[in-house]
Protein backbone atom coordinates (compact mmCIF):
# COMPACT_ATOMS: atom_id res chain seq x y z
CA UNK A 1 0.00 0.00 0.00
CA UNK A 2 1.10 3.64 -0.42
CA UNK A 3 -0.53 6.32 0.23
CA UNK A 4 0.03 9.31 -1.60
CA UNK A 5 -0.67 12.75 0.13
CA UNK A 6 -0.86 15.71 -3.12
CA UNK A 7 -0.83 19.12 -2.07
CA UNK A 8 -1.26 21.77 -4.41
CA UNK A 9 1.28 24.82 -3.88
CA UNK A 10 0.34 28.36 -2.67
CA UNK A 11 -1.21 30.89 -4.59
CA UNK A 12 1.18 32.97 -6.99
CA UNK A 13 -1.99 35.43 -7.52
CA UNK A 14 -1.67 35.40 -11.63
CA UNK A 15 -4.48 35.84 -13.79
CA UNK A 16 -2.80 33.67 -16.49
CA UNK A 17 -1.81 30.50 -18.15
CA UNK A 18 0.89 29.17 -15.54
CA UNK A 19 2.05 26.07 -17.24
CA UNK A 20 6.02 25.76 -16.98
CA UNK A 21 6.15 29.70 -16.14
CA UNK A 22 8.08 29.65 -12.84
CA UNK A 23 6.74 32.43 -10.52
CA UNK A 24 6.71 32.08 -6.88
CA UNK A 25 4.15 31.04 -4.69
CA UNK A 26 2.33 33.32 -1.47
CA UNK A 27 3.13 31.72 1.71
CA UNK A 28 1.97 34.00 3.91
CA UNK A 29 -0.74 31.81 5.16
CA UNK A 30 1.10 31.04 7.92
CA UNK A 31 -1.77 29.43 10.28
CA UNK A 32 -2.96 27.08 6.81
CA UNK A 33 0.31 26.28 6.12
CA UNK A 34 0.95 25.04 9.68
CA UNK A 35 -2.33 23.23 9.85
CA UNK A 36 -1.68 22.05 6.38
CA UNK A 37 1.74 20.20 8.00
CA UNK A 38 0.17 18.79 10.82
CA UNK A 39 -2.60 17.44 8.85
CA UNK A 40 0.53 15.10 6.85
CA UNK A 41 2.25 12.45 7.74
CA UNK A 42 6.31 12.15 9.21
CA UNK A 43 6.81 10.70 5.05
CA UNK A 44 9.20 11.71 2.35
CA UNK A 45 8.29 14.72 0.55
CA UNK A 46 8.75 14.85 -3.47
CA UNK A 47 8.29 18.13 -5.24
CA UNK A 48 7.71 19.55 -9.12
CA UNK A 49 10.77 21.53 -9.82
CA UNK A 50 9.08 24.99 -10.24
CA UNK A 51 9.70 27.03 -7.55
CA UNK A 52 5.92 27.70 -5.86
CA UNK A 53 5.99 23.83 -5.67
CA UNK A 54 9.80 23.73 -4.27
CA UNK A 55 9.06 27.04 -1.41
CA UNK A 56 5.77 25.12 -0.52
CA UNK A 57 6.93 21.94 0.11
CA UNK A 58 10.09 23.82 2.28
CA UNK A 59 7.15 25.76 4.15
CA UNK A 60 5.51 22.50 5.13
CA UNK A 61 8.28 20.07 5.43
CA UNK A 62 9.22 20.11 9.42
CA UNK A 63 11.82 17.34 9.58
CA UNK A 64 10.26 15.32 6.93
CA UNK A 65 12.68 14.11 4.53
CA UNK A 66 13.51 15.43 0.95
CA UNK A 67 13.03 12.95 -1.98
CA UNK A 68 14.01 15.89 -4.75
CA UNK A 69 12.46 17.52 -7.54
CA UNK A 70 11.17 16.24 -10.46
CA UNK A 71 10.14 17.95 -14.15
CA UNK A 72 7.64 14.91 -14.32
CA UNK A 73 5.66 16.59 -11.98
CA UNK A 74 5.69 19.67 -13.45
CA UNK A 75 2.30 21.50 -14.07
CA UNK A 76 0.67 20.93 -18.04
CA UNK A 77 3.00 23.17 -20.29
CA UNK A 78 0.81 25.73 -21.87
CA UNK A 79 3.33 26.60 -24.80
CA UNK A 80 2.14 29.31 -26.46
CA UNK A 81 -0.38 29.81 -24.23
CA UNK A 82 2.13 30.30 -21.41
CA UNK A 83 1.66 33.72 -19.23
CA UNK A 84 -1.34 34.91 -21.41
CA UNK A 85 -4.66 35.84 -20.02
CA UNK A 86 -7.08 32.94 -20.30
CA UNK A 87 -9.70 35.46 -22.21
CA UNK A 88 -6.72 36.50 -24.32
CA UNK A 89 -6.51 32.70 -25.08
CA UNK A 90 -9.56 32.15 -26.15
CA UNK A 91 -10.02 35.25 -27.91
CA UNK A 92 -6.98 34.29 -30.09
CA UNK A 93 -7.78 30.70 -30.59
CA UNK A 94 -11.60 30.11 -29.58
CA UNK A 95 -11.65 27.32 -31.62
CA UNK A 96 -8.36 25.63 -30.20
CA UNK A 97 -9.40 26.94 -26.54
CA UNK A 98 -12.29 25.39 -26.16
CA UNK A 99 -11.51 21.77 -27.79
CA UNK A 100 -8.75 22.05 -25.71
CA UNK A 101 -11.24 22.10 -22.35
CA UNK A 102 -14.13 20.32 -23.45
CA UNK A 103 -12.28 17.56 -25.21
CA UNK A 104 -9.19 17.23 -23.34
CA UNK A 105 -6.93 13.99 -24.54
CA UNK A 106 -5.04 14.96 -27.99
CA UNK A 107 -5.41 18.44 -28.10
CA UNK A 108 -2.88 20.80 -27.18
CA UNK A 109 -1.50 24.45 -27.04
CA UNK A 110 0.62 25.30 -30.14
CA UNK A 111 4.24 24.71 -28.74
CA UNK A 112 2.91 22.88 -25.62
CA UNK A 113 1.75 20.02 -23.58
CA UNK A 114 -1.68 17.84 -24.74
CA UNK A 115 -3.56 16.31 -21.25
CA UNK A 116 -2.85 12.23 -22.54
CA UNK A 117 1.04 13.77 -22.49
CA UNK A 118 0.79 15.36 -19.14
CA UNK A 119 -1.26 12.35 -17.93
CA UNK A 120 1.71 10.16 -19.06
CA UNK A 121 4.38 11.50 -17.12
CA UNK A 122 2.44 11.95 -13.71
CA UNK A 123 1.56 7.93 -14.43
CA UNK A 124 4.90 7.39 -15.17
CA UNK A 125 6.53 9.01 -11.76
CA UNK A 126 3.54 7.31 -9.93
CA UNK A 127 4.16 3.85 -11.45
CA UNK A 128 8.15 4.31 -10.62
CA UNK A 129 7.12 5.35 -6.88
CA UNK A 130 4.27 2.91 -5.90
CA UNK A 131 4.79 0.19 -3.29
CA UNK A 132 8.41 3.00 -2.51
CA UNK A 133 6.99 4.14 0.46
CA UNK A 134 4.00 3.67 2.53
CA UNK A 135 3.07 7.34 2.60
CA UNK A 136 4.23 9.87 0.14
CA UNK A 137 3.88 13.45 0.49
CA UNK A 138 3.49 15.26 -3.33
CA UNK A 139 3.93 18.88 -3.82
CA UNK A 140 3.05 19.92 -7.40
CA UNK A 141 -0.01 21.78 -9.23
CA UNK A 142 -3.43 21.31 -10.32
CA UNK A 143 -3.19 19.77 -13.63
CA UNK A 144 -0.84 17.32 -11.85
CA UNK A 145 -2.91 16.31 -8.89
CA UNK A 146 -5.74 16.50 -11.89
CA UNK A 147 -4.47 13.64 -13.97
CA UNK A 148 -3.38 11.34 -10.62
CA UNK A 149 -7.06 11.29 -9.62
CA UNK A 150 -7.49 10.67 -13.16
CA UNK A 151 -5.76 7.46 -13.10
CA UNK A 152 -6.65 6.95 -9.21
CA UNK A 153 -10.48 7.02 -9.94
CA UNK A 154 -11.11 6.02 -13.58
CA UNK A 155 -11.98 9.29 -14.48
CA UNK A 156 -11.82 10.74 -18.53
CA UNK A 157 -10.27 13.53 -18.42
CA UNK A 158 -12.89 16.00 -19.03
CA UNK A 159 -14.40 14.51 -16.11
CA UNK A 160 -11.14 15.26 -13.78
CA UNK A 161 -11.31 18.77 -15.16
CA UNK A 162 -14.19 19.54 -13.36
CA UNK A 163 -12.53 19.21 -9.86
CA UNK A 164 -11.17 22.05 -8.06
CA UNK A 165 -8.01 21.95 -6.73
CA UNK A 166 -7.36 24.70 -4.36
CA UNK A 167 -4.09 25.97 -3.66
CA UNK A 168 -2.67 24.84 -0.21
CA UNK A 169 -4.54 21.89 -0.40
CA UNK A 170 -4.32 17.97 0.39
CA UNK A 171 -5.56 15.65 -2.30
CA UNK A 172 -4.83 11.86 -0.85
CA UNK A 173 -5.04 8.67 -3.08
CA UNK A 174 -4.24 5.22 -1.67
CA UNK A 175 -2.85 2.40 -4.02
CA UNK A 176 -3.77 -0.88 -2.93
CA UNK A 177 -1.46 -2.96 -4.84
CA UNK A 178 -4.05 -6.17 -5.14
CA UNK A 179 -7.35 -4.08 -4.90
CA UNK A 180 -6.32 -0.69 -6.70
CA UNK A 181 -6.91 2.49 -6.07
CA UNK A 182 -9.15 4.46 -3.14
CA UNK A 183 -9.87 8.20 -3.34
CA UNK A 184 -9.48 9.08 0.33
CA UNK A 185 -10.36 12.75 0.07
CA UNK A 186 -9.97 15.39 -2.69
CA UNK A 187 -9.43 19.07 -2.10
CA UNK A 188 -8.99 18.85 1.72
CA UNK A 189 -8.62 22.00 3.39
CA UNK A 190 -7.50 21.13 7.01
Amino acid sequence: MTRWWWIRHGPTHAKAALGWTDLPADLSDAPGVTRLSAALPDAPILTSDLTRAVATADAIAGGRCRLGQTAALREGHYGAWEGLPFAEISERWPDLCCAYWSDPGDVAPPGGESWNALAARVEGEIDARNAQYEDIIVVAHMGVILAALAKASGLQPARALSFEIDNLSLTRLDWLAEHGWRIGCVNHRP
